[in-house]
Formats: structure tokens, sequence, C-alpha cells
């Protein structure tokens, strides 16, 4: 009988690669994964022990950094985006710290879009900037702009695209050569998009940062992150400052993902599609001033968004007229969408970005990004697109 536990072809598309790829099989032979919840192993003697230990025989040791279950997600998510290497994380802003703390040093200097994550912004500007690292911000949608900023110093390139919550768009290609040509590494944090949409490392990028709490879980159960690149500095660098620091990813919520993986590209294409119309039908609304969403012809980076990605995503931004008064009588006037920050659920959420996710984001900062008062976002949900265009109606009528 053929062994089928460890079967991989690589010319599996991404719907199986989610399902099929690294299946973590027992000797029981579970159909579906099983758990592997237990913090450490044991061994037959002494001997073994040493040699698990010494990294002469393969084997699990300790949770923190080897875990059955932990391992088959972290293979899975890597087939998923063509990386050699993945290592699990227990946040999404984990895997942020983890990269940079593992393969930076005081002294060293980072650029960065101006248009990330609020948590982000605050994590390099006030928590790395203690061990020495220092941050430059600058336009996401401007190559020329990365090239002039770029110091002798200069290690690393960190950007989202598609931007939280302006949509913005990074010339992945373009970026990544100004940044190996200064002899800097990039990194992408490929959270709208997935796997299934964009494929930064085939692009250039030299890592792709994942929150899988949003789209891979999908339904907003768990927290957890990954890093996804080469062999060498995430399969053996980042792999050494997990197993000492230990911001690991937990065996269940590794699960979790896992199982998230099975229906990524159909939840994904799912939301995409759902998007598109939502944000068609947002620019006839005549209380709606301006919708940032990258699959629309209006939207400046269009072209951009056709070249290095197979959908636009599922996240859809407009401003309202009226400022904030306006816009949270809007949020407010919904009965079905969901009231809360997170994003790529099965439900869909609206938030407004300045008094929530940038919230400790400085008024000016905020201003330089385009986040104004009348700006909110929605991540767009599996429900009905007539359901959740019917929601909106409301305080827009």
């Amino acid at each position: 009988m053929t062994d089928k536990t460890e079967y991989f072809d690589p010319e599996w598309g991404y719907a199986t690669l989610g399902i099929r790829a690294a299946e973590p099989r027992t000797e029981n032979m579970e159909h579906s994964a099983s758990v592997s919840l237990t913090s450490s192993h044991v061994y037959r003697s002494a001997a073994e022990a040493a040699a698990v230990f010494s990294g002469q025989q393969p084997g699990y040791i300790y949770a923190r950094f080897s875990n059955p279950t932990v391992e088959a997600f972290e293979k899975r998510l890597a087939a998923l985006e063509g990386g050699e290497a993945c290592i699990a994380t227990a946040s999404g802003m984990v895997a942020i710290q983890t990269l940079c703390l593992a393969l930076l040093k005081a002294g060293d200097h980072i650029l960065a879009s101006r248009g990330l994550f609020g948590a982000s912004i605050n994590l390099f500007n006030n928590i790395l900037s203690r061990f020495g690292l220092e941050t430059t911000w600058v336009d996401p949608t401007d190559p020329a702009a990365w090239k002039a900023a770029v110091r002798p110093n200069t290690k690393l390139f960190f950007v989202e695209t598609p931007s939280n919550p302006l949509m913005e768009l990074a010339d992945i290609r373009a970026l990544a050569d100004v940044a190996h040509a200064h002899g800097a590494l990039l990194a992408v944090d490929n959270c709208f998009l997935t796997p299934v949409l964009s494929q930064p490392l085939k692009l250039g990028a030299d890592f792709v940062i994942h929150s899988g709490t949003k789209y891979i879980d999908g339904q907003g159960r768990c927290i957890g992150g990954a890093i996804v690149g080469d062999a060498q500095r995430v399969g053996k660098d980042i792999y050494s400052y997990m197993r000492t620091a230990g911001p690991c990813l937990s065996p269940f919520n590794a699960w979790v993902f896992l199982k998230g993986l099975e229906t990524l590209a159909l939840r994904v294409r799912a939301h995409s599609d759902s998007a598109l119309k939502l944000a068609q039908w947002l620019k006839t609304q005549p209380r709606v001033k301006r919708v940032f969403y990258p699959g629309l012809p209006e939207h400046p980076q269009h072209e951009l968004a056709k070249r290095q990605q197979s959908g636009f995503g599922g996240i859809v931004s407009f401003e309202v007229e009226g400022g904030r008064e306006a816009a949270w009588k809007l949020v407010d006037s919904t009965k079905m969408l969901s009231i809360t920050a997170n994003l790529g659920d099965t439900r869909s959420t609206i938030t407004h970005p300045a008094t929530t996710t940038h919230a400790r984001v400085t008024p000016e900062a905020r201003e330089q990004a385009g986040i104004t008062e009348s700006l909110l976002r929605i991540s767009v949900g599996l429900e009905d697109i007539e359901d959740i265009i019917r929601d909106l109606e409301r305080g827009l009528a």
C-alpha cells in the first residue's frame, strides 16, 4: 500500500495545497488532522534523547519550538506561499517582532511603509526603538522615495500591501530591487490578500508575514502569526531565536489554522468577489465621498493590482460626508455588521479606524497617512452581498 502521509506534488493548485500539503497523520492514520496537545515528548532511551537534543536524530523535544501540529501548519503555509521554511508565532505582531529581533541588531535602520496597522506603527516607534532600531516612514506607493531614504545601515524594508486601511499598494518587485541593491531585506505583510491572491516571495520579497488571526483562521477564533521565507534565515536563524525566546504558537491554535487553510482558497475568493460588488455600490451613493478599493478602475494603482495580484481582496474602505459624527451614525445604524476591529471573518465587520485601530497613533501620523475622521473600513464577510448592502443603506439613506 502506498504511504500517502507525506505525499506532495509541486504542481498542486492553491486549493489542493491548502487541503493536502503536510497532512499530520499519526500511526492511527486519521483522515482529519489531529492535534498534539503536549508540552514535551518522551524517548525510548537516554541515547535516543541525547541524539534528538543534539540534532543527530529527528524528533520532537518541547512545544516551545517543536510540535507536530505546529510543524504541519508551518509546512502547509510555506507550501502555499512558495517558501522554503515557516516559523509560526503567538500572534501577527509577535511575528514582526521576532523577524526584527532575530535578524537585526542595535544601530540598524528600518524603512517602513507609513500605511501600516496602528499596532505595527507603535511596535516600530515605541518598542523596537528602545533596542537601538531606528525606523523611517516612507510612502508605500513610491519606490523612488524608498531609494532616497536608504542609509548605509538600512537592513530591512517592511511593507503592508494593500495598506491598512486605505488599500494603497506597494510595487513589491520594485521595492525588492531597491532593497537588494543596497544590501537590505524586504518583508511583506500579506495578511489582506493571503497566498491565494498574492505571492510576494515570487515577486522578490525575502519574507512574508501573516496574522493567522485573520483570513487563515477565517472565523475569528484564535490568535497567531507566521513568518515565511528561506531555509537559512527563517529555517535556521529565526528558528534559533524561537527556540530560545519562545514566542511560539500554541498547538491548538495551529490546529485551528491548519483546518482554516483547507477552505482558504474558497473563502478568500468569495470575500473578494463580494467586496468588489460592495465597492461598486458604495461609489454610487451620494453620501459617500470616496471609495478605496484596488478593484475599482479609478483606484490609482488598479493596473499594479492586476499585475501582482490574482484578486483584489475582501477589505473596502470609504469616506462619508460629515466627518466623525456621520461616520459613527452610519456604524451605529447597522444591525447585522459587527462593530469590531477584527477582519477576515466569515462575518462582515465595520470599523472607524481613527478611533480604534489607529487611535494610539498620533494625530499628525494619522493625517499624514490619510486616515480621516470620516473614514470607515469594512471587512466583507461571507453573508449574501444583498444583505450587507441593505444593512448599510440605513445609515446612508
